[in-house]
């Protein structure tokens, strides 16, 4: 909306409930205490204007790291020093934490690193942040101040880079990363922007320098989003995943992945959606990004081929598999086994196959150790050979629950560990 002298007027953050919450108010009263200005900056006032969710608020000020500490701790704030070689404290309002972060402008620049000196200055602030839409500020008053013109491409959902693209991307070479995520969550139907994709292009390589932590961290996050698939075939055109990963990636995977989860109606998984772009190479995925073992076993278990994931054999073998593995290594299987099947997302027996993984309650084994004790066998290896031919017997029968039948059993299993020359 234009005003009277023809230039774009800028909505009001008034209402916004993040911006009006006692933690929030707290903090920005505490920065401009002693005259100092401080505003939301970022992804708070980005999504705020877009109308989806908030979740971190993050700080701008005029005030230095130590003057950020010390107008806390007059207002009964926790003030941390997170990072404040480069300008940033933690302050935290009734258990909500704030980085704060001194306005910048950096004199040299090392990859990630840079040398900065702090400045009161808005626009030299917003001249060192990536993209323009991440550029936009909103004072206690929810007035938006828009040094550079991100207001324009938000509206335009334009994921654009400030200044040279080049040059934002070589001060840190995730920024491509997050340009092709920016465009997967923000962006609309039309190509990424031109100067942006040439940019991320001709400085791929740069992506081998990153840490395993920062890639895994950014990758699990374009994996959610609602434009994964087209982001992925963008960082495949351009061959980003050779310098990012160690091997190249399979997009189209990921793709039949997205497709059935779509039709199952399931939430896109990232960690499952990381192994179907794995493919074989999970162990040299887990590896280079640094996942934890729960994520390196998810991995692995997507990996793995076993044929009861097939809806063709017996709803037993499936159970068994579960019974011994789990249900999530189950559904994880089964889901990358259909992928890899060749099978539509409309396949009605994979897609029941996996409703009873999910639906089965999963018995409990009906004996325990102290019960083979009881019947004579001495505590030690004989009460494990018991008890693992039980649990082969019991699964392979269907899970019977008739307590006539398992004494019966474990009876004719007990007997014949006796019989073993050295057993009880």
């Amino acid at each position: 909306m234009a005003g009277a002298d023809g230039r774009t007027r800028l909505p009001s953050l008034a209402d916004a409930a993040w911006l009006s919450n006692a933690q929030t108010r707290a903090v920005l009263r505490a920065l401009t205490a002693n005259g100092a200005d401080a505003r939301a900056v970022g992804g708070a006032v980005r999504n705020a204007l877009l109308g989806a969710p908030v979740k971190d608020v993050d700080i701008a000020t005029t005030a230095t790291p130590q003057e950020v500490i010390r107008l806390a701790e007059q207002a009964g704030l926790n003030a941390i020093p997170t990072g404040i070689e480069h300008g940033t404290v933690t302050v935290v309002a009734d258990k909500v934490p704030f980085e704060v972060t001194t306005l910048r402008r950096d004199i040299e620049t090392f990859g990630r690193h840079a040398r900065v000196t702090f400045t009161t200055d808005w626009r030299e602030d917003a001249m060192r942040r990536d993209f323009t839409m991440n550029a936009l500020y909103c004072d206690a008053d929810g007035r938006i101040y828009d040094p550079l013109g991100g207001r324009e491409d938000l509206e335009a959902r334009r994921v654009r880079f400030i200044g040279d693209a080049t040059e934002r991307i070589r001060e840190d070479y995730l920024r491509i990363l997050r340009f092709f995520r920016f465009h997967a969550a923000y962006g609309d139907a039309t190509p990424p922007d031109a100067e942006g994709l040439a940019a991320a292009a001709r400085e791929k390589d740069g992506l081998a320098q990153l840490s395993g932590e920062r890639i895994r961290a950014e990758l699990l996050l374009l994996l959610a989003t609602p434009g994964a698939i087209e982001a992925l075939h963008g960082l495949d055109k351009i061959g980003a995943f050779a310098p990012m990963l160690g091997f190249e990636a399979d997009v189209d995977a990921v793709a039949r992945l997205a497709a059935i989860e779509a039709a199952l109606g399931r939430q896109p998984d990232p960690i499952l959606r990381l192994a179907a772009l794995c493919g074989p190479n999970h162990e040299r995925a887990a590896e280079r990004l640094r996942l934890s073992s729960a994520e390196a076993r998810r991995l692995l278990d997507a990996a793995r081929r076993d044929a009861a994931f097939d809806p063709l054999t017996d709803e037993n073998a499936a159970k068994a598999f579960i019974f011994h593995h789990g249900t999530q290594a189950f559904v994880d299987g089964a889901l990358m086994d259909w992928t890899r099947s060749g099978n539509g997302p409309a396949a009605t027996d994979r897609a029941a196959r996996l409703r009873m993984a999910e639906l089965w309650d999963v018995p409990v084994l009906p004996v325990r150790g102290s019960d083979v004790v009881a019947l004579g066998i001495a505590p030690g290896p004989g009460v494990g050979r018991v008890m693992a031919a039980f649990a082969d017997w019991w699964v392979g029968a269907g899970f019977p629950s008739d307590a006539e039948a398992v004494h019966i059993k474990l009876g004719e299993l007990v007997a014949a560990e006796k019989c073993i020359p050295g057993g009880s």
